[in-house]
């Protein structure tokens, strides 16, 4: 057996004799050193790229851990902000579509109203915000439902392909989403 060591993990074996066939052994074990040196530097640089593209990949997988972190954190964020707006005070039903507005008053009590600031102005009582309730029960800034809509829109285009296309076809998803 042939062996030549290259790094202390590693080892560049050479096939080992069949004794079965008829041929000359020596004929056929004769290796030029240039030749067990390359095989040697083949599998260094094998090694080498192997190497680097795992840490490669693993990278892109670190990079999505990271990205689906901050997804959840802000998922999280956001179940707080619509809890925190569904405690506030209210003296009617909301109903999904509609614009609330949110006020706080000096005694620090939130509560919402039907009215806008354009169309009230309550003394000593601060305006925080507007917002759309959704049909999730969710709360949507006013400032951000042209985003939502837009959003949701392209979720209904992508349901409407999918239910075209019937059961089991292939179904290309357009991700150039405008003014998202």
């Amino acid at each position: 057996k042939t062996k030549l060591i290259l790094r202390r993990s590693q080892t560049a074996h050479l096939v080992e004799r069949n004794p079965q066939l008829q041929l000359d052994p020596m004929r056929v074990s004769m290796h030029q050193e240039e030749d067990i040196i390359a095989l040697a530097q083949q599998i260094q640089n094998a090694d080498k790229q192997l190497k680097n593209t795992t840490c490669h990949k693993l990278s892109v997988i670190m990079d999505q851990i990271k990205m689906l972190q901050n997804q959840a954190m802000e998922i999280l964020k956001e179940s707080n902000d619509h809890r925190d707006l569904h405690s506030a005070a209210c003296n009617f039903t909301k109903k999904p579509g509609q614009i609330y507005h949110l006020y706080q008053r000096s005694s620090g009590q939130k509560y919402f109203s039907m009215l806008s600031p354009e169309e009230w102005n309550p003394p000593d009582q601060k305006f925080i915000g507007s917002y759309r309730l959704e049909f999730d029960l969710s709360w949507t800034p006013v400032d951000k439902i042209r985003e939502q809509d837009e959003k949701l829109k392209w979720a209904e285009q992508c349901m409407q392909k999918a239910m075209d296309g019937g059961r089991g076809s292939a179904m290309a998803i357009d991700f150039n989403i405008k003014n998202v």
